[in-house]
């Protein structure tokens, strides 16, 4: 049986944790975005110099370097299966997170965790975590992580602002929502995981954050000053969609 972590890290203050599932779509698009991450590290850095007990995990995706490395490997081998091409977006993620815990260094002084369910250090401001195992993505990741630190919402930032009705592509009436239940929610994105599926959030972590209760905003990672109003709670100016 796992220790939960507050025993240990948290029993001398009321820290406030935050999870943020970060896309990889939003750090690696293409290149590496070093402008967006010269402008989140600048609110981030703000947010946390505001408190001392404001605590932040980041759980990171593999943005185009998992989806091209999963291609390439789909083009050439005779036979590709999901554990490889998850496998491979794995990785992504861990090169990521290592980028982000470079970045946050002075607020991050743990090793990227790898595993959600194993003994986790928190003894600075920032945590990142990256892939896990196959068959869960980084959305799971942070669904766990959330229940591990009793943190009753995850922040999920893509390159989507709103889930919409329908995929907006294939239907013009699809409308974005600014509500949804859980159980509308898993109509719309089904049961499987698949690498490499693109949906607001993943179906096994869907399952999971509706078991546990939890709330899920999704937003648009890169207007900053939209996550400056999540993260300062004032959702009165939030644009996004809550899940939950």
């Amino acid at each position: 049986m796992l220790v939960s972590p507050q025993t240990y890290i948290f029993k001398s203050m009321n820290f406030i944790v935050k999870i943020i599932s970060l896309g990889g779509s939003i750090v690696v698009p293409d290149q590496v975005d070093t402008e967006f991450l010269k402008n989140f590290l600048a609110l981030v850095k703000n947010y946390l110099d505001a408190g001392r007990a404001k605590k932040l995990v980041f759980v990171v995706g593999g943005g185009s370097t998992a989806r091209n490395y999963q291609k390439a490997y789909r083009e050439i081998a005779a036979a590709p299966d999901n554990d490889n091409q998850d496998w491979i977006g794995i990785a992504a993620t861990r090169l990521n997170g290592e980028l982000l815990k470079a970045l946050f260094s002075d607020y991050c002084t743990d090793d990227v965790v790898t595993d959600p369910t194993a003994p986790i250090s928190f003894k600075g401001q920032v945590l990142v975590a990256a892939g896990w195992k196959p068959g869960f993505s980084t959305d799971f990741d942070a669904v766990l992580l959330g229940e591990r630190f009793k943190a009753d919402t995850v922040i999920n930032l893509s390159n989507i602002s709103k889930v919409f009705s329908d995929d907006p592509k294939k239907n013009p009436d699809a409308v974005p929502l600014d509500k949804i239940s859980w159980d509308d929610f898993k109509k719309m994105v089904g049961s499987e995981w698949v690498p490499g599926k693109n949906v607001p959030f993943d179906p096994i972590a869907t399952a999971k954050a509706a078991e546990l209760g939890m709330k899920v905003i999704i937003a648009a990672g890169k207007d900053i000053e939209n996550l400056k109003a999540i993260l300062e709670d004032r959702m009165e100016f939030f644009k996004g969609t809550v899940i939950g």
